[in-house]
């Protein structure tokens, strides 16, 4: 799997979980919140305040989510492993969000 790497990182980081996602694919959880999850392996969504998504798209770091544009959420559509790397910063910028609360 080209994500394995990615959820092995993820699960190693402390009070992170994976859970079956409501849509299909899987999400990755800080305790009870969602950091963000994955649909197969080429779409990621991550669920981010409008401030940041805004930040996020105009640096051309997400796209806007590719089914609610005009929400918080972003999307990241992955073409390949060396993309695991931008994912893995994405997710960081959760975590560190979400534990500093």
């Amino acid at each position: 799997m080209l994500l394995e790497s990615l959820r092995q990182e993820l699960l190693s980081w402390n009070g992170v979980s994976e859970h079956p996602h409501r849509f299909g694919g899987v999400e990755f959880r800080y305790k009870n919140k969602e950091l963000g999850h994955l649909h197969g392996e080429n779409l990621v969504d991550f669920p981010f305040p409008k401030l940041v998504r805004d930040e996020l798209i105009q640096a051309r770091l997400a796209d806007p989510h590719h089914v609610l544009p005009n929400s918080g959420w972003v999307s990241f559509w992955i073409k390949g492993e060396q993309d695991i790397p931008h994912l893995l910063k994405l997710f960081k910028m959760q975590y560190d969000r979400i534990t500093k609360k």
